[in-house]
């Protein structure tokens, strides 16, 4: 905690003003943000534009909602606030959080703060983008089929996806896809908010016991960029130096991705308003999952979910304690190139991914150094319920020498 707790706000509204013109990661700010007293005193936080913060838009990257404001804070921005955080605005995100890219028909589109031009991720890419150049300590995002842990990778921001009801929020799906999770600029910084959002006790900093057996998948069927495996390979024998048991796994995500498509198209299908009001590429979405039947829905769930135990689930009961993976199979791109939903380049853009999200396991992306300028992350999975454990793995991997961990370029 800081002396003096609105001198860390002044501190990032004035990196706002200087950085957010060539960024743009919010769609509003908050000139008036005030730190509270409480375990995140003096620390700043921005929020995706799809969770509804008091007073301020929510607008879900939509033109549809452009002039919507809510009278309340979701469940995990009221305990933010009421720990004593600063919230200094929202962040932007693809209308209805429907892409891996941060572009949408309302606002700029949102650069990565490592280099102009190239995508910060998505869907929550404003929230790490923020994070990254220093304009908040930290961010909420939610994350369905990858939304905190693409934009984390692509910004070199830690990002975690805890467990289904671990976080609780009214607006997220009950089919438990879809969670709330913070993104900071290490893992400490993540553990905190994750600490107050999900309402827990605060473990003590302690070491896992070393010779745990980690799974490690650093090669696909569906291939990868180089600097992804290279990524992860870095880090299985930084982990298995420090006295851990790594052995390789197979990765398998076209089975999942199959199905995703289903009910990603059928979760849309739920938004109140008339198709013709989204943009073309949602508005072709969201037609098409209005036109599932609920036993479309249920077979494309039930074969998604069927895939990911075979992937994620069943070797966390029978063979190990965690599993490590790149995060993403492609390094951050153009803006202009990011590949549409359900492309072939999609596929190999988030296989590591989303396959966690069927398993309901928690995960967590860890900045992984650089590739020609611009970071790559690795992804470490968790069995259910055991957030704690994964983030002090994290923090142990983000130390450990050889790896690669480097600071965003808004981290001092």
């Amino acid at each position: 905690m800081t002396d003096d707790p609105q001198a860390v706000v002044r501190a990032h509204l004035a990196a706002i003003d200087r950085l957010e013109p060539r960024i743009h990661a919010y769609v509003y700010v908050d000139r008036n943000a005030r730190a509270g007293t409480g375990p995140l005193s003096g620390v700043t936080l921005a929020v995706k534009d799809n969770l509804p913060v008091a007073g301020m838009p929510w607008t879900d990257g939509s033109a549809v909602w452009r002039d919507r404001v809510p009278e309340a804070d979701t469940v995990p921005v009221a305990r933010a606030r009421a720990a004593g955080a600063a919230i200094l605005g929202k962040t932007n995100l693809p209308e209805l959080a429907a892409a891996v890219g941060t572009t949408n028909a309302i606002f700029p589109a949102t650069n990565n703060p490592w280099r102009g031009g190239v995508t910060p991720g998505g869907s929550s890419g404003g929230s790490a983008a923020a994070v990254a150049a220093g304009m908040a300590t930290v961010a909420m995002g939610t994350d369905m089929g990858g939304s905190i842990r693409i934009p984390a990778s692509c910004c070199g921001v830690v990002g975690l996806r805890p467990s289904p009801d671990r976080v609780p929020c009214e607006i997220i799906d009950p089919a438990g896809l879809s969670v709330v999770g913070p993104l900071g600029r290490t893992v400490g910084d993540v553990r905190l908010l994750f600490y107050v959002m999900a309402d827990s006790a605060l473990p003590e900093k302690s070491p896992i016991a070393k010779g745990l057996r980690i799974g490690v998948a650093d090669t696909t069927a569906l291939g990868m960029d180089g600097a992804s495996s290279d990524a992860c390979r870095r880090a299985a024998d930084a982990l298995e130096s420090a006295g851990y048991r790594v052995k390789r796994i197979d990765w398998e995500s076209e089975a999942v991705a199959a199905g995703y498509g289903v009910v990603r198209r059928a979760s849309m299908a739920s938004f109140p308003a008339d198709p013709q009001l989204f943009a073309p590429g949602i508005r072709k979405l969201v037609e098409q999952g209005r036109a599932l039947s609920a036993l479309d829905y249920f077979q494309a769930f039930e074969s998604a979910t069927n895939a990911a135990f075979r992937v994620v689930v069943k070797p966390l009961l029978s063979d190990f304690d965690f599993l490590l993976t790149p995060t993403l199979g492609l390094v951050p791109m153009p803006i202009e190139a990011v590949p549409p939903f359900l492309s072939e380049l999609y596929g190999r853009y988030i296989q590591f991914v989303l396959p966690v999200s069927f398993a309901h396991t928690p995960a967590v992306s860890v900045p992984a150094g650089l590739h020609d300028g611009l970071p790559v992350g690795v992804q470490l999975i968790a069995p259910a319920g055991r957030e704690w454990q994964l983030l002090a793995l994290a923090e142990q991997l983000e130390a450990l020498p050889g790896f690669g961990f480097q600071r965003p370029p808004g981290a001092d």
